[in-house]
């Protein structure tokens, strides 16, 4: 089996993977990302989730900064939506993006910075020695390759690193919800590329709830087709009613990951948990305004670290939270800037050679403040 090594090895190219990468690469590791699919950018590309949520809290005051907002700024680099410019006025910093166009300026970012990607390519196997991860095998074209890294960030967006080491995760119930990109000549949905053309989002889950407690390949399976038959079926309703036909309304393209949100975390040395909005942690990592409402939270380092295994960091929905916190802490602003903490750390990590449990938080903290990340809540 052929064995590749590097400093920094990044498991799962959505936001957070590519924030992470970024970040260590950046600071000269020798980083390699791997995806399953062909595009970097995970539920927000392949998946059709289009808006890129608030970096503000509700009051209009930013406090997610960094890559996170590198990213939202260039999601439309060769799309056609615009950030609006007045958002402090209007109290959101907020866009909707071409998920296209997304990836091509993500893919431009990670070129630039010397990170080596590896798409269409599945992690099989973890190797674990003393509950240190020291390397993870990969199958892709090329047949099943060895990788060793000094540090690993799981940024799979199901902790499959822990799970296929054998380590305990956290699970959690999901809504079925279906996003399209779709002609309909009928119809608004408050996110328009042209006259036609938008995003609508089907399959309402307060209509017609679908949850499950574990991930399974099965489970994944039937999600996905039950999330299309209900959207064939509300094509053929529309037709049946004259509506409209298949020249009217119909798909441009459908999510080609999962929409599954809440899979499976890690069980980090801290779990954040419903109710801990507002509160202040003395290894805080970054602030965030929920998306849904007024709340604000606070990120804890010791919920990226996982409680069972050293040698790796995870970054993005598979962190350490449950109940209201996982909801808080899954989007898109958010993952990017766990990514990039979770580069940042293993980026100190392997030049103190050590892990990340290992790394002082007050190194930490410094290097995050020089970066522009905010560890407090902002006034």
């Amino acid at each position: 089996m052929k064995e590749m090594n590097y400093d920094i090895a990044v498991c799962g190219g959505g936001v957070a993977g590519v924030a992470a990468a970024l970040a260590s690469a950046r600071r000269g590791m020798k980083t390699v990302l791997i995806e399953k699919t062909i595009l970097p950018g995970g539920l927000a590309t392949s998946g059709l989730v289009l808006v890129y949520l608030p970096l503000c809290n509700k009051r209009g005051t930013q406090m997610i900064y960094g890559i996170s907002e590198e990213l939202l700024l260039i999601s439309n680099k060769y799309g056609p939506c615009d950030l609006d410019p007045d958002w402090k006025k209007n109290g959101r910093y907020v866009v909707d993006f071409s998920p296209g166009s997304l990836v091509l300026a993500m893919d431009e970012l990670l070129e630039e910075a010397g990170v080596e990607i590896w798409l269409d390519s599945i992690i099989t196997d973890c190797e674990v020695e003393n509950d240190r991860l020291t390397g993870i095998s990969v199958f892709n074209k090329s047949g099943t390759v060895k990788v060793k890294a000094k540090t690993f960030v799981d940024a799979t967006g199901d902790a499959d690193l822990l799970f296929l080491a054998g380590k305990p995760c956290n699970y959690s119930e999901n809504s079925m919800v279906l996003w399209t990109i779709e002609h309909n000549e009928h119809a608004k949905s408050g996110h328009d590329f042209d006259d036609c053309s938008h995003l609508a989002i089907h399959a309402d889950p307060l209509a017609n709830p679908y949850t499950c407690e574990n991930l399974s390949g099965w489970m994944v399976s039937d999600f996905v087709l039950e999330g299309r038959r209900r959207y064939r079926n509300l094509l053929k309703k529309e037709a049946a009613e004259g509506i409209s036909n298949r020249k009217t309304h119909y798909p441009l393209t459908l999510q080609t990951q999962p929409p599954i949100r809440k899979g499976r975390c890690i069980q980090g040395l801290f779990t954040m948990d419903t109710g801990m909005e507002s509160q202040s942690f003395e290894d805080s990592v970054g602030v965030l305004g929920d998306w849904r409402s007024e709340k604000v939270w606070q990120i804890p380092y010791r919920s990226l670290l996982p409680r069972d295994l050293k040698g790796v960091i995870a970054a993005g929905r598979c962190i350490s939270a449950i109940g209201d916190a996982w909801e808080a802490t899954r989007v898109i602003p958010v993952a990017a800037m766990t990514g990039e903490v979770a580069g940042i750390a293993a980026t100190l990590a392997v030049r103190k050679d050590a892990t990340p449990h290992e790394l002082p938080y007050p190194e930490l903290a410094e290097e995050l403040r020089k970066t522009g990340i905010l560890l407090e809540y902002p006034c």
